[in-house]
C-alpha cells in the first residue's frame, strides 16, 4: 500500500541546511527552480516553477529593472510645451508621471517578492521530494498534488484566493501610500505637470517638531483625537452596561420591548442618523426652534459652531448611536455569570454597588477587555461619527488649510487629501495613526487579564 506524502515525516532543513546537505540537484535548485523536483520525479511540477522563474527574470530584464530605477528619482522629464511652426500652435511635450513611477516601483516591488516566496517553496519542494525518494516512499505526481488540494491540503487552495486579494487591493496600496509620505507629493507637485520626490522623514519632522501651522494643527488635533477615543469608547461602554443591567434586573417588565427600543436605533444606518440629528441641532433646527419657543433660551444654542457645544454635541450623539451596541453584548454576558457568585454575595450582606464592584464589573471587563480595546482603536479612527455630523467644524483660522477643532486625525487626513491634495502629509499622519493604534493596543491587550489569565475568569 502506497504511503501518501503527508504521512511521511522527513527532517525539517531550513533554507541554509538544505543548500549544505543537499545534493547536486537541491543546490542547483537555488538558481533553476524546480530543478530537484524534476530530478526526483515531479516533472510537471518542476516545469512549472521553471517556468515561474523563466516568466519573473523576462519582467524584470524586460521592464522591472527600468521600473526599479526610475522609482529611485521619481521622473526626471518635467512635461513641457514646444511651439509647432508648421501648424502654428503650441503642443504639449508628455513628461514623466511621479505617481505612475511610484506605483509602478511598489507593484515590481510586490512581484519580486511573490517571486521569492515561490522561489523558496519550490526549494523546500524539491528538498522533500528528494527526501521521500531516497528513502524509498511515494513521491506523489502533479496530479496527485492538484487532488491533494481538495483534501488534505484544502486550506491552501481556500486561503490562496484571499491572500492575492489582500496582496492586490490591500498590501500593494499600504506600501504605496507609506512610500508617499516620504516623498513632497504635495499640491504644488501634481503630475503630470510637477514632479515629486523623494524627502526623506522631512515630512513627519514637519508634522511633529517645526514651528509652522501644521505642527501647530497636528498637536491639538492629536489631543482631542485622544480624548474623542477615551470618552467615546468609555461613555458607551459603562452607559450599555448600565442599561443592559437595568433591563435584565428582576422586577423589569417587558424586557424584549425595551431591548427592541433600543435596537431600532442599530437598524438605521449610522450616517443617516448622523445627518438627520447634524439637521436637528443646527441654527435652524427643531431642537432651537423648541427651545426658543419653550422659553428656555433667547437665541439659536451653538450646538455645532461653538467648540465646546460642539464637541460635547459629538460625544452625546455617539453615545446615543453606540450604547445600544454594548447593551446587547453586555446582556449576553450578563446571563452566563455564574447565579451562585450573587446569591454568596447576597448572603455575605452585599449590596447592589459592592455585587456590581466586585462581581458584575470585573467578570465584564474580563470577558470584554478585546471588544474594549478594539472598540478604542475604532473610535480614533471614526470617522464617519465626526465627518457627518460636523465635518470637523467649526473651522479655525489657526489650522492648517481647513481643519476644523472637532476633526480628528483620520477625518483631518481626508481633507487634506480630498480639499488641498497635500498627500505627503496625509500619508505620514496616516502612518503615525498606525503606531499609535499599534503601540496602545499592544500595550492595554499585554497588560489586560484577559491574556495573563488564560484560564478563565476566578
Amino acid at each position: 500500500m502506497k504511503n501518501t506524502e503527508s504521512s511521511i515525516a522527513y527532517k525539517k532543513r531550513n533554507f541554509i541546511t538544505i543548500f549544505t546537505k543537499g545534493d547536486i540537484f537541491s543546490k542547483l535548485s537555488y538558481f533553476i527552480c524546480g530543478l530537484a523536483n524534476m530530478k526526483n520525479g515531479q516533472i510537471v511540477k518542476g516545469a512549472l516553477f521553471l517556468l515561474m522563474e523563466a516568466a519573473y527574470f523576462v519582467f524584470l530584464f524586460i521592464k522591472g529593472i527600468g521600473l526599479l530605477k526610475e522609482l529611485g528619482t521619481l521622473g526626471e522629464n518635467l512635461q513641457g510645451m514646444v511651439f509647432n511652426e508648421d501648424m502654428g500652435i503650441f503642443e504639449v511635450i508628455s513628461g514623466d508621471n511621479s505617481m505612475l513611477i511610484l506605483l509602478y516601483g511598489v507593484v515590481t516591488i510586490v512581484i519580486t517578492a511573490v517571486f521569492i516566496a515561490l522561489w523558496l517553496t519550490s526549494i523546500f519542494s524539491g528538498e522533500h521530494a528528494r527526501q521521500l525518494r531516497e528513502a524509498g516512499k511515494h513521491v506523489n505526481s502533479f496530479l496527485e498534488d492538484v487532488k491533494s488540494l481538495f483534501n488534505e491540503k484544502i486550506h491552501i487552495l481556500l486561503l490562496s484566493v484571499p491572500v492575492a486579494g489582500l496582496t492586490i487591493f490591500t498590501v500593494t496600496p499600504l506600501i504605496f501610500m507609506i512610500l508617499m509620505a516620504f516623498t513632497n507629493y504635495d499640491a504644488e507637485h501634481q503630475p503630470p505637470g510637477n514632479l515629486f520626490d523623494w524627502v526623506g522623514i522631512k515630512n513627519f519632522i514637519t508634522l511633529l517638531s517645526s514651528s509652522d501651522r501644521l505642527s501647530s494643527t497636528f498637536w491639538p488635533i492629536l489631543g482631542w483625537t485622544l480624548i474623542w477615543g477615551v470618552l467615546a469608547t468609555f461613555t458607551c461602554y459603562f452607559g450599555g452596561m448600565i442599561l443592559a443591567i437595568i433591563i435584565n434586573s428582576k422586577g423589569i417588565r417587558f424586557k424584549k420591548f425595551w431591548r427592541t427600543i433600543f435596537v431600532i436605533v442599530m437598524a438605521i444606518p449610522a450616517f443617516i442618523s448622523l445627518r438627520i440629528v447634524a439637521t436637528m441641532l443646527g441654527e435652524r433646527g427643531i431642537f432651537n426652534i423648541l427651545l426658543q419657543q419653550w422659553g428656555f433660551t433667547s437665541s439659536s444654542i451653538p450646538f455645532l459652531t461653538n467648540v465646546a457645544w460642539a464637541r460635547v454635541s459629538v460625544i452625546i450623539v455617539n453615545f446615543w448611536i453606540g450604547v445600544p451596541v454594548t447593551m446587547l453584548m453586555v446582556s449576553g454576558i450578563l446571563m452566563n455569570i455564574p447565579g451562585e457568585l450573587y446569591e454568596s454575595a447576597k448572603i455575605d450582606g452585599a449590596g447592589p454597588f459592592t455585587t456590581f464592584r466586585k462581581i458584575t464589573f470585573p467578570y465584564m471587563l474580563f470577558v470584554t477587555t478585546p471588544y474594549l480595546i478594539s472598540n478604542l482603536i475604532g473610535n480614533f479612527n471614526n470617522f464617519g461619527a465626526i465627518y457627518f455630523l460636523t465635518a470637523g467644524a467649526p473651522n479655525s483660522l489657526e489650522y492648517f488649510k481647513g481643519a476644523g477643532k472637532t476633526d480628528l486625525l483620520v477625518t483631518w487626513l481626508y481633507k487634506l487629501t480630498k480639499d488641498s491634495n497635500d498627500f505627503n502629509f496625509a500619508s505620514a499622519i496616516g502612518i503615525i495613526i498606525f503606531v499609535i493604534s499599534a503601540v496602545i493596543t499592544l500595550i492595554t491587550f499585554q497588560r489586560s487579564q484577559a491574556v495573563k489569565n488564560e484560564e478563565g475568569f476566578q
